[in-house]
């Protein structure tokens, strides 16, 4: 994990304990609770609210759920692992134990439920704290640009996860049904399931690894997995040869190998006489024949 990874796990882990703390001690952010709550947006603009009544569906757990799991499905099936599959999987299990324990444990009124003008409603019967909503947003959409494979990709669906999870957050204090500071602690509960998946990869793929297994053996194929298999306790490993001890290979293998066979080009020897000799010279020959004097007599001429 990046250095610049944990300083962004810190400061929203810093941020999620500072929303806490001001709702807990009725501080400035409650009383902005009330203003916004008080103030209706809804009534406010009410020409967006038969839209924004279907767009806070994208923050929903199960519609979601089922549009993502569908695609990365889909790259499981084309790139031959689970790996997509099961940090979808890793990561709904940790947003419902987290958000959902923060939710029974703080047990907060939602603002159709507020009857104590500039109260914290805490400790009462409502589970709205976080919001579940934007949580789901933050951690279902940007799970798309966390398995993202190439980094323009990523860019793209970073982009497209912001803006999911800032439009959800907001539709859901647009129609009343969280406060402003549920939903600023459901960025933070999110970001922080993004920010902390790296940490399970060694988990996601052991148990991607026995799952591959279990299915080879069910099929009665060879052990494969996307990973190396261990050997069962007390199997016994083959060593590898050591190259300090292992014999040496004999020169003439060695000067065998990866070689064709080639006749050797003859060196050039000059041809050694003694000094002060000359070579012999050959007579010349004329293009008729070998020299004679009738040869070399002249055309007859008519």
């Amino acid at each position: 994990m990046s250095r610049t990874r944990i300083a962004l796990l810190w400061a929203t882990l810093g941020s999620y304990a500072a929303i806490v703390a001001a709702v807990l001690s009725t501080s400035w952010l409650v009383r902005l609770d009330w203003q916004v709550m008080l103030f209706r947006p809804y009534k406010q603009w009410p020409q967006l609210h038969a839209f924004l009544d279907y767009f806070v569906v994208l923050g929903q757990r199960g519609p979601t759920a089922v549009l993502v799991a569908a695609w990365l499905g889909w790259r499981s099936w084309r790139q031959r692992t689970l790996r997509p599959l099961l940090v979808m999987a890793v990561a709904l299990l940790a947003l419902n134990v987290t958000v959902g324990g923060a939710k029974f444990g703080m047990r907060r009124e939602g603002p159709h439920y507020a009857n104590d003008i500039g109260s914290n409603e805490m400790w009462l019967n409502g589970d709205i704290f976080p919001s579940g909503h934007t949580a789901n947003a933050v951690v279902t959409w940007g799970i798309l640009a966390y398995l993202a494979t190439t980094p323009q990709a990523r860019r793209i669906l970073s982009v497209i996860a912001a803006v999911f999870a800032l439009g959800v957050g907001g539709t859901t204090v647009y129609l009343g049904t969280h406060w402003v500071s549920d939903v600023l602690l459901g960025w933070a509960a999110g970001l922080l399931i993004l920010l902390a998946l790296p940490w399970c990869e060694p988990v996601i793929r052991e148990v991607e690894r026995r799952v591959m297994v279990v299915r080879d053996r069910l099929r009665g194929q060879p052990v494969r997995s996307p990973h190396s298999v261990s050997p069962p306790p007390g199997a016994p490993v083959p060593a590898l040869p050591d190259p300090l001890t292992a014999p040496a290979r004999p020169a003439a293998v060695t000067a065998r190998i990866g070689t064709t066979h080639r006749t050797p080009a003859r060196p050039h020897q000059p041809e050694t006489r003694p000094p002060g000799t000359h070579p012999p010279v050959r007579p010349v020959e004329p293009l008729g024949g070998p020299f004679s004097p009738a040869s070399s007599a002249p055309p007859h001429r008519p």
